[in-house]
């Protein structure tokens, strides 16, 4: 039992580590506000790239970001413009050479 237990600390800890999630602010006690998938299909050998722009009409402030890398893949996230402490926020996904995207995006206020 100690010996499995074991074995799956490690396997998570893996999982983990080899992820690529964007993880700015924080969730916990915040509101979802928005939420979307984004995705790309694979070309061979090119990279993919994908802006996702978000702006509250309500003008909230932006209290966490999370973009989920939902393939695990070695594409990466970043906050271009915007984010927390802002209404709105730019996301710009880049895709490994010869990977596609698929991502879940979600703004916590």
């Amino acid at each position: 039992m100690r010996t499995a237990s074991l074995l799956l600390l490690i396997a998570l800890c893996v999982c983990v580590a080899h992820c690529k999630d964007l993880i700015v602010g924080t969730s916990f006690n915040n509101r979802l506000v928005w939420q979307e998938k984004a995705e790309y299909n694979a070309i061979p050998l090119k990279k993919r790239v994908k802006e996702v722009f978000f702006s509250d009409p309500g003008q909230q402030i932006i209290k966490g970001i999370i973009a989920r890398d939902l393939d695990h893949t070695d594409s990466i996230a970043s906050v271009t413009a915007g984010g927390v402490g802002q209404s709105y926020a730019n996301i710009r996904l880049k895709s490994e050479r010869g990977s596609g995207l698929n991502y879940q995006i979600e703004v916590y206020v």
